[in-house]
């Protein structure tokens, strides 16, 4: 029998998606199971916004961002 990974209660995964003007975040439990998402714009205010949302859920096992690659 194959045991299934239960969420772990307040431990989450965020990824963010960066553009040019803005920035897409998700936050996922640790099963993959996305909880929220939020858009913010690339400016100090935005990322202000970001790091309180992601941390009104809990710890943060990981945080992924997206390189550009763009000049």
């Amino acid at each position: 029998m194959q045991s299934i990974e239960q969420p772990r209660s307040g431990h989450v995964v965020i990824g963010v998606d960066t553009h040019k003007h803005l920035h897409v975040a998700v936050v996922m439990d640790t099963i993959g199971g996305i909880l929220a998402t939020l858009t913010i714009p690339t400016n100090t205010g935005g990322f202000q916004q970001l790091a309180d949302w992601a941390a009104s859920f809990g710890t943060m096992l990981a945080f992924g961002i997206e390189g550009t690659g763009t000049r």
